[in-house]
């Protein structure tokens, strides 16, 4: 409301929500973004950017991933954030991945989709759309198959388990602070050898995603997992936070035979503890 005591006009406020639900039969991604959601927030030019390419990524995986019936897109203005919840009734992201890939462990393949370049129908897709819709994001959580999985800007590139709360299908929320000064073309640019053009050829392995409280990473095993289909890139960060040893077998493995096996693949270990950097320089000298 503003304007005169008399004579007051109403605007659109700062809160703003829409909330459609479509068949995926015959659905195409674009058409929600441009017809029911664009025309209804007023945002920044480059939060419309990112929130476009989220929308229509995250839609697309939907239609042509989940095997459902249906998506609901609900996405919120506040003053602060933009917030975009895309669910549908299908199989699940996990589920999809463990029959594509024969992967059952919901903690490899969240392994396998925060490297990138991974796909359930790798014959039309490169697997790109979620890794950089995570990327853009300020918060991303991610539920499938009674598993959640959450990552926050300030722990950019780390996953960390969270409560699901989701029973059928796959939802993922994401949230762009509406003062951030992430740009697209900057974070497509960000996994490129040279940080200038759009290759996507490096990658972030959180190595954390591959154990458990429980269980060391020790076996050489577990380093052929870790090391599946990082010949797809040409430089690997294996991010090492959280974890306070690693096995020698754990480390020959992916340093040295990983390594002499592909030449071609740059891998960048960081985050070390003084035990892991000693078990790797070992690993390095052998």
């Amino acid at each position: 409301r503003d304007g005169p005591l008399r004579r007051p006009f109403h605007r659109p406020g700062a809160m703003r929500q829409v909330v459609r639900r479509y068949a995926l039969a015959g659905l195409r991604e674009d058409t929600p973004w441009v017809r029911d959601f664009l025309p209804c927030f007023s945002l920044p030019g480059h939060i419309t950017q990112m929130a476009q390419h989220a929308f229509t990524e995250l839609l697309n995986n939907a239609i042509e991933h989940s095997g459902g019936s249906s998506v609901t897109v609900s996405m919120r203005q506040t003053p602060l954030q933009l917030q975009l919840l895309v669910s549908d009734n299908g199989r699940g992201i996990f589920d999809a991945i463990g029959q594509t890939y024969q992967n059952s462990d919901p903690d490899l393949a969240m392994l396998e989709l925060t490297k990138g370049k991974l796909s359930t129908r790798p014959d039309g897709h490169n697997g790109r759309g979620l890794f950089f819709t995570a990327r853009l994001a300020d918060i991303i959580d991610l539920h499938a198959n009674a598993q959640a999985f959450q990552q926050r800007d300030w722990q950019r590139e780390q996953w960390h388990r969270t409560r699901p709360a989701c029973q059928q299908g796959s939802a993922v929320y994401v949230a762009f602070n509406l003062d951030t000064q992430r740009r697209l073309d900057e974070v497509l640019r960000r996994y490129s050898l040279d940080g200038q053009s759009y290759g996507f050829d490096r990658t972030v392995v959180p190595l954390q995603l591959a154990t458990s409280p429980q269980v060391a990473l020790a076996s050489r095993a577990q380093a052929q997992r870790v090391a599946l289909r990082l010949q797809k890139f040409r430089r690997v960060e294996l991010d090492f936070d959280g974890l306070a040893e690693v096995g020698h077998g754990f480390a020959d493995e992916l340093l040295r035979v990983f390594q002499h096996a592909h030449p071609e693949v740059d891998l960048v270990p960081v985050n070390m503890s003084p035990r892991v950097a000693a078990m790797v320089a070992a690993a390095l000298d052998a």
